[in-house]
C-alpha cells in the first residue's frame, strides 16, 4: 500500500493515541466507553468502514452515538449497505484492530493481510456515511472516523447530525438507489410525514361524513435532552394540523438522559423529570438517539401506566392483522411476532390465542430478533425497552399492490390494502426508529378509534420481577431454548422448574449478562407478590450452585 497513506495513519495514531491497557470490544452496540478515551478507536472503526465498503462495494454508515448512556460517554457503531447493523463476521476484524497497540509497523502490517485476505485494493472505490447525535464529544470522533478513512481512499458523506434511525435509512436509500426513499434527511420526513397524513386525512374525511371529527390529543413527548428533541420539533412543524405534541427535555435545559428518556422510564418505571404530569392525557418518551420509543399516562388516581414494547407489538400485530383480514390477504402471507424471554407471558398468550399469530423467541438483542423477523413476510419485533420496528417482505408488498389494483376486489378490500400500503411507508424497516414509532401509533390509534386506556387494556400484565445476582464467573450459567432454559450449572434448571411450579402462572428464566459478571433473573407470576417471592427464591438458589 502507499507510503503516503501509512505516513498519513502514522500521524493520526501519534495525534490519537491508544492508552496504555485499555480493552474494548465490539458489541451490539458497537464500541462504547467514556468519551475521553475513544479517539484513538475512531481511527480503527475508520480504517474499518472503509474496508467493509470496499468489500460490498456499497456505502457503509457510521454512527457516533452512545444512545441511553450518560452524557460523558460515546461509542460508534456501523451499519451495512441496507440499513442493518454490522454483520457478525466483522466484528472480529474490528475486535482484532481494537487489541493492536499504536505500532504503525503492526496495524500497517494488519491491514495489508486484512485487504489481501478480503480481495481489495487501497483505490478500490469505498464510500462511508457519517451522522453523529448532540454530545460535546461527537464532532470530534466524527472527524477522527472522517480522516481515518480517508487514508484508504474513501468518499465521505457527512449528514452531522442525526439520529440514529436517520442514518440507518440514508444508508439504505443510497445504496437501493433511492428506491426505498430519497437519501437525505428531507427524503425521510417525507415519507414518513406524508404516509401519516395520508392516513389521518382520510380518516378524518371519512368521520366528518358521519359523525365529525374528533379533535387529535394532545401528546407530551420527553426527548431526553438529545438529537430526537431538534426532530421533533420540524415534524412538529411537518404535522401541527394533525398532531398536537409538546416537547420537554428538548436540550435547552437539563442533561442528556439524566432522569429522563425512554431507558429511564422502562428502568424506574415512572414518569421523567421535567415533564407535567397534569395537562396531558398521554405522554412518551425517547432515548438520546430515538431508537426507543415508550408511552405513559396518569390514570384519574394519579397511578402511572407503561406501554412498553410488547405493547406496540400487540398494537402493530392488531393493525396490520385486521387489515389483512379486510383486504382479505390473511391467508396469503405469513405474519408473525417476534420477542425475547423478557416478553411478558400475557402479551404471548394475547398474540398466539387472542389474535391467532404465531410468536418466534429469539435470544436477547436486536440483532437475533431483526434476523429472525426476515422469515416471515410481515415480521413485528419490539424488545420490551420500547426498540422495535416492522419488516416487510417483497412478496408481501406486491400482493398488497396487486389488491389495489385488482377492480373485482370491493372498495372495502381496496381501501384496506391502500390503508396498509401507506402504513408501510411510516415505518422505518432498518431498524427500531421512536420518531417513525410514534407517528405509527398514533396511526394506529386514531384509525382503530383507541384511546391510550383502551390500548392498555387489550390485555393485563403479569406482574414481574428482575433481579441482577453478582458471580465470579458469569459463563458458568449456560442457557439454550432463546435462553429460557439452563444447562450449567448442573440441577439449577430443575430447581428453578420445582419453584416456578409452586406460584400460579408462574414463569422464570436466569441468563448471564453479556458485559459483567452478573446473572440476570426474570420472574414471573399471578400477583407481585409473588412474582418478588419467585425472583427472590431464584436468585437464592443461583447464589448456591455459583459459590
Amino acid at each position: 500500500m502507499s507510503e503516503f497513506a501509512k505516513e498519513k495513519l502514522t500521524t493520526l495514531m501519534l495525534e490519537y493515541p491508544k492508552p496504555s491497557g485499555i480493552i474494548l470490544g465490539y458489541g451490539t452496540a458497537g464500541f462504547r466507553t467514556r468519551a475521553d478515551i475513544l479517539p484513538w478507536i475512531m481511527i480503527r472503526i475508520g480504517l474499518l468502514a472503509s474496508l467493509r465498503s470496499k468489500v460490498k462495494k456499497a456505502c457503509i454508515g457510521a454512527m457516533i452515538t452512545a444512545s441511553h448512556n450518560p452524557e460523558h460517554d460515546n461509542g460508534v457503531k456501523l451499519i451495512d449497505p441496507y440499513g442493518e447493523m454490522l454483520d457478525q463476521s466483522w466484528e472480529v476484524y474490528a475486535n482484532n484492530l481494537s487489541s493492536l497497540d499504536d505500532n504503525i509497523h503492526v496495524l500497517w502490517d494488519y491491514l495489508e493481510t486484512l485487504m489481501t485476505q478480503l480481495n481489495v485494493q487501497l483505490n478500490d472505490k469505498s464510500t462511508v456515511a457519517i451522522a453523529y447525535d448532540t454530545r460535546q464529544s461527537s464532532p470530534l470522533l466524527s472527524n477522527i472516523v472522517k480522516n481515518a478513512a480517508e487514508i484508504l481512499n474513501t468518499n465521505i458523506m457527512n449528514f452531522e447530525l442525526m439520529t440514529t434511525p436517520q442514518l440507518h435509512y440514508t444508508v439504505r436509500c443510497y445504496n437501493d438507489n433511492e428506491l426505498y426513499g430519497s437519501c437525505t434527511e428531507a427524503g425521510y420526513f417525507d415519507k414518513i410525514c406524508t404516509a401519516f397524513r395520508k392516513l389521518i386525512e382520510a380518516r378524518r374525511y371519512n368521520l366528518c361524513m358521519t359523525s365529525g371529527a374528533k379533535p387529535a390529543e394532545q401528546l407530551a413527548i420527553d426527548a431526553a435532552n438529545g438529537i430526537g428533541a431538534q426532530k421533533l420539533v420540524y415534524l412538529n412543524q411537518r404535522l401541527s394540523d394533525l398532531l398536537t405534541i409538546e416537547i420537554f427535555n428538548d436540550g435547552t435545559k437539563g442533561h442528556l438522559n439524566e432522569k429522563c428518556g425512554a431507558d429511564y422510564v422502562k428502568l424506574y418505571q415512572k414518569a421523567p423529570d421535567g415533564l407535567p404530569l397534569t395537562n396531558y392525557p398521554k405522554y412518551c418518551s425517547i432515548d438520546g438517539d430515538a431508537d426507543r420509543l415508550i408511552y405513559y399516562f396518569i390514570d384519574e388516581n394519579q397511578r402511572f401506566h407503561m406501554l412498553d414494547g410488547d405493547r406496540f407489538s400487540v398494537l402493530f400485530a392488531s393493525f396490520i392483522s385486521n387489515k389483512l383480514k379486510e383486504a382479505k390477504l390473511m391467508d396469503q402471507v405469513k405474519m408473525g411476532v417476534i420477542q425475547t424471554a423478557y416478553a411478558n407471558g400475557s402479551s404471548t398468550n394475547y398474540i398466539v390465542n387472542t389474535m391467532n399469530v404465531p410468536v418466534a423467541c429469539v435470544p436477547t438483542g436486536v440483532k437475533h430478533l431483526h434476523h429472525k423477523a426476515l422469515d416471515y413476510d410481515i415480521g413485528i419485533y419490539f424488545e420490551a425497552n420500547g426498540h422495535g420496528t416492522v419488516l416487510f417482505s417483497d412478496n408481501l408488498k406486491s400482493k398488497v399492490k396487486a389488491a389495489i389494483e385488482d377492480q373485482n376486489r370491493t372498495d372495502e378490500e381496496r381501501l384496506a390494502a391502500s390503508q396498509l400500503r401507506v402504513f408501510i411507508d411510516i415505518i422505518n424497516e432498518t431498524v427500531g426508529d421512536a420518531l417513525a414509532d410514534l407517528l405509527a401509533t398514533e396511526a394506529i390509534l386514531c384509525l382503530m378509534n383507541l384511546s391510550i386506556e383502551g390500548w392498555l387494556h387489550l390485555y393485563n400484565d403479569l406482574p414481574q420481577r428482575q433481579l441482577k445476582v453478582a458471580i465470579k464467573d458469569r459463563t458458568m450459567i449456560q442457557t439454550t431454548d432463546a435462553e429460557r432454559r439452563c444447562i450449567a450449572p448442573a440441577h439449577l434448571q430443575d430447581c428453578i422448574d420445582e419453584l416456578v411450579s409452586k406460584y400460579s402462572s408462574g414463569r422464570s428464566f436466569v441468563r448471564p449478562s453479556g458485559t459483567e459478571d452478573i446473572v440476570r433473573v426474570y420472574a414471573e407470576a399471578t400477583t407481585q407478590v409473588d412474582a418478588d417471592k419467585l425472583a427472590d427464591d431464584i436468585r437464592k438458589i443461583v447464589e448456591e450452585l455459583t459459590k
